[in-house]
């Protein structure tokens, strides 16, 4: 692994300065690892008392703050014995007894009274505590903060970590997010520390360190196709390694076709950290900000918005940056295939019959059998699908994924306010001399929403310049239309050719 600290270099000027911060990341990006590094190193220095220890124990009392103090007591007193740490350091034994709701912030200035040392206290899983013990944590930690200048014994440095930036902890304890709020417990902080993703340089450092160990190398083209499928997230850029080196146990240099292998085991075996993030995706927050993304639309802006794009964001759902968009290739793979899932146990048709007899794909004989599955099924599907906006283009990707899967592969490009999505069809054949060939088949899909004009014109110079950047000759347009005054369903699905702009020969389709 990389050394965690050097990820984090203002994390320690901060604990120099006395400072309380927030340090926060989505899931498995290397959090808890860094913390307990960086407490290592600050208590070999000799004159800081550094610890970690986690507060998901306390997930459980929820509001009872009582039952949450004695829970992440008790998580303190563990983690400082497991320290090995000589006598002097180690909290005191008893706590002090005192009402609840004061238990908390009464231990820790007992043991910053008996401790020679400057103590660092460093919360992980900060996220656990819940509704009235997330107030009263904060406000304990808030007025012992508070109380060091009148000679109050109390942590020189906190640091709360999890999922969550400072905005969102002000909003937990009652606070305004948009200003310093006297009403808040917790606006003792001015800073929020991200724990950022790797960098391509980085991780061919990582990939390095393998390579010093086992003389196992990974070519620069496997390092830039892990760093475009995964833009350095960090579990994704270990589980690809891992993989490809023990699962797959492939022995000599490493390939970009090894990584794009490994992806689809890695997303067909849906690992816990995958799971994770999709079992958010139909919560009302994270749903109001994905729809959008998925369907190419513009999101509905409010005062509570920018409140709901902070939270996906730190979930690790889409980029930090705009456009609004999924944050890496995997997760936008991943996402669609669980939004289609339902959709795709309803095409019953055999994958192997539209292979023709050269081992290419056929995909005019799958855009007829679409035709046949959506005057079928669509309407019913439609109603039924979560993301009601976007349900033309999860359902298309779902009959896509269930025929194309077996023995090729599906690119899909999407953006808030693109107003498409973008498929590349890419499938493996053997050519006439034994030689392995790839077919490229591209598609654009556009909806035709009340009060708009065709989006036909639109979608023919979206495909032109879709097609100029992977230099193939024809694509097809896929229009589904979402009107009140669409033809009935089971008039649907016209074929038309057109010219786009710079003059290809497309194939148009209307559904």
């Amino acid at each position: 692994m990389l050394p965690p600290t050097q990820r984090l270099p203002q994390a320690r000027v901060l604990i120099e300065m006395d400072r309380y911060f927030v340090l926060h990341a989505p899931r498995q990006t290397g959090k808890t690892t860094a913390l307990h590094t960086l407490a290592s190193e600050l208590t070999a220095g000799g004159d800081i008392a550094a610890l970690t220890f986690s507060c998901e124990r306390a997930k459980a009392a929820g509001d009872d703050y009582a039952a949450a103090e004695s829970l992440l007591l008790d998580s303190l007193r563990e983690a400082a014995a497991r320290s090995g740490w000589p006598e002097e350091l180690l909290p005191p034994e008893p706590w002090p007894q005192v009402t609840p709701g004061s238990r908390f912030g009464s231990a820790l200035s007992e043991w910053c009274r008996r401790c020679p040392r400057r103590v660092v206290l460093l919360l992980d899983e900060i996220d656990a505590l819940q509704g009235n013990s997330m107030v009263s944590i904060l406000s304990q930690l808030r007025d012992g903060h508070n109380a060091r200048h009148q000679g109050r014994p109390f942590p020189a440095s906190v640091v709360l970590c999890g999922l969550r930036n400072l905005r969102d902890y002000k909003v937990a304890s009652g606070g305004d997010a948009d200003r310093v709020n006297p009403a808040s417990p917790f606006n003792i902080i001015a800073e929020s520390l991200r724990l950022g993703d790797f960098t391509a340089d980085e991780i061919a450092e990582l990939y390095g360190l393998h390579t010093q160990a086992t003389g196992q190398e990974f070519t620069k083209d496997a390092v830039d196709r892990v760093f475009e499928l995964t833009q350095g997230q960090p579990w994704l850029v270990n589980a690809l390694a891992y993989e490809i080196t023990f699962r797959m146990r492939m022995a000599d240099a490493i390939t970009a076709g090894q990584v794009e292998g490994a992806k689809e085991r890695l997303i067909r075996a849906r690992a816990t950290h995958l799971d994770s993030l999709v079992a958010r995706l139909h919560e009302p927050r994270v749903k109001r900000v994905m729809e959008p993304v998925v369907a190419g639309t513009f999101p509905d802006i409010d005062l509570t918005f920018s409140d709901d794009l902070s939270y996906v964001h730190d979930l690790g759902l889409i980029k930090q940056e705009p456009p609004l968009e999924v944050a890496n290739p995997i997760y936008r793979e991943v996402i669609l295939r669980v939004l289609g899932a339902p959709s795709e146990q309803h095409v019953m048709a055999d994958p192997h019959s539209f292979v023709l007899p050269d081992g290419r794909f056929d995909l005019p004989r799958l855009l007829r059998e679409f035709v046949v599955f959506w005057r079928e099924h669509g309407e019913v599907l439609i109603r039924q699908d979560g993301y009601h906006e976007a349900a033309c283009q999860i359902i298309l990707m779902a009959f896509l994924h269930r025929l194309v899967n077996g023995g090729g592969q599906l690119d899909r490009e999407y953006a808030a306010g693109t107003k498409r999505l973008d498929v590349l069809v890419r499938w493996s054949y053997t050519g006439p001399e034994g030689e392995r060939l790839i077919q490229r088949e591209a598609m654009e899909l556009k909806v035709w929403r009340a009060s708009e004009n065709d989006p036909m014109p639109d979608g023919l110079a979206q495909l032109d310049r879709y097609l100029d950047r992977l230099t193939l000759s024809t694509g097809v347009l896929v229009i589904f239309d979402r009107r009140p005054e669409a033809p009935p369903w089971k008039e649907r699905g016209g074929f038309e050719q057109a010219t786009t702009p710079s003059g290809r020969q497309v194939t148009v389709l209307r559904v």
